[in-house]
């Protein structure tokens, strides 16, 4: 099982939100390293403030020299897929190979609003969604790296001779995990994805998890996929008080006992070093040592 920490890049100043990422470097507890992404604070109906997660993380990444760095999860919404697939290129080579692509289908309606990105519906959004992987896939290829390139129709969006150079260092790209949390969500990432990731924070127990993984367990048999090919990850947001983060440690041995094998624990960026050293020594290191 592997342990992350992550940062909400939300109300915060930059040099707290930096000696958060310095300080998790120090601890090798920590095997990974995670924003969310958002134009806003998403704790608020509207407003608030945030830094933007992609170039958050290429500035930050250079602090935890070995681990796996990402986002739970990007909106599908807010950029381009063929924008999105050169960011995460760029991200890859960056670290060496150690960026996830993670995705969502977007859900903020504030934001989407207040800043005129479009948020369909969400039979629509799902079907704009699954094309922004097939896209990102299709850039990713072999086939992206050479003439004639990529053409490929995956509507709305549609690619004419594409050519993604440089490519990846990760071979295949960077490995894309998806954060849909419902039926079709999870036949999805059972289909198309490297990983899927587990909102606890949004959608609730260890029940919840617990069912979601069933469903998309069933979906990868259907399809004679091995389920050993995902990650399952699980994110817990640790609260600030020594009696809340007893409680959350024990949700995250909970989630490790019934398969998730990422836990990515959240606490916030204003916290500087301070939380980031509460969270190594009160919450990661006791998870490690009942789980290696």
């Amino acid at each position: 099982m592997r342990i992350g920490f992550r940062t909400s890049p939300q109300n915060t100043d930059w040099p707290s939100l930096e000696a958060a990422w310095a300080e998790a470097g120090r601890h090798d507890v920590f095997d990974s390293g995670w924003l969310n992404d958002h134009l806003s604070d998403p704790g608020r109906q509207r407003g608030g403030p945030s830094f933007e997660s992609l170039t958050t993380l290429a500035a930050l990444a250079h602090h935890v020299p070995g681990r796996t760095v990402g986002q739970t999860v990007l909106a599908a919404t807010f950029r381009h897929p063929a924008m999105l697939a050169k960011e995460a290129v760029t991200l890859d080579h960056l670290t060496g190979g150690r960026y996830i692509l993670a995705l969502g289908a977007g859900w903020h309606a504030w934001e989407h609003g207040a800043f005129g990105i479009d948020l369909p519906s969400l039979g629509e959004r799902f079907d704009r969604f699954e094309s922004t992987v097939i896209v990102l896939k299709a850039l990713f290829s072999d086939a992206a790296r050479q003439d004639p390139g990529v053409t490929l129709d995956a509507p709305p969006f549609r690619l004419d001779g594409a050519l993604m150079e440089p490519g990846t260092v990760h071979p295949g790209g960077p490995p894309i995990w998806l954060g849909g949390q419902g039926p079709r969500g999870l036949r999805m990432a059972a289909r198309l994805a490297d990983g899927w990731n587990f909102a606890s924070n949004l959608e609730g127990s260890e029940d919840g998890f617990r069912t979601r993984r069933d469903v998309l367990l069933r979906a990868c048999e259907t399809i004679g996929r091995d389920p050993g090919e995902l990650t399952l990850s699980a994110q817990i947001v640790i609260p600030g008080e020594p009696a809340g983060r007893r409680a959350a440690l024990e949700r995250a041995m909970g989630f490790a006992r019934d398969g998730a094998t990422e836990i990515m624990l959240t606490t916030p960026a204003r916290e500087g070093a301070e939380g980031i050293r509460r969270l190594a020594t009160e919450v990661a290191a006791p998870l490690r040592d009942s789980f290696g």
